[in-house]
């Protein structure tokens, strides 16, 4: 007998703002219309909610527009990267291997 009706959490959350909001909704309910329906952008106006990165429980989901989503399951909205943080990492270890140097010929 198909489940009516799941019950997922919709999660977003900005440096000093965060909403975790609870739905009801159809089975067969995929990633991506769960983000469209959670109301998500009357909470953060200009969130791009069709094109934000999405995932469940902190792993990325590769096609949310095909993910169907399992009872008390956990979408989250992404924000877009600012800064590569493979770049980040680089520019932290040449900082450090900077200092150590600079340390060395003292």
């Amino acid at each position: 007998m198909a489940k009516p009706s799941i019950v997922v959490e919709v999660a977003y959350a900005l440096a000093d703002k965060q909403e975790l909001l609870r739905l009801s909704l159809p089975y067969g309910t995929t990633v991506r219309q769960a983000a469209m329906q959670s109301g998500m952008q009357a909470h953060f106006p200009g969130l791009d909610l069709a094109n934000s990165p999405l995932g469940i429980f902190g792993k990325a989901v590769a096609k949310p527009e095909e993910r169907v989503l399992e009872e008390g399951e956990r979408v989250e909205i992404y924000r877009p990267l600012i800064v590569d943080p493979k770049e980040v990492r680089k520019q932290r270890a040449a900082k450090a291997a900077q200092a150590k140097a600079d340390e060395q010929r003292r």
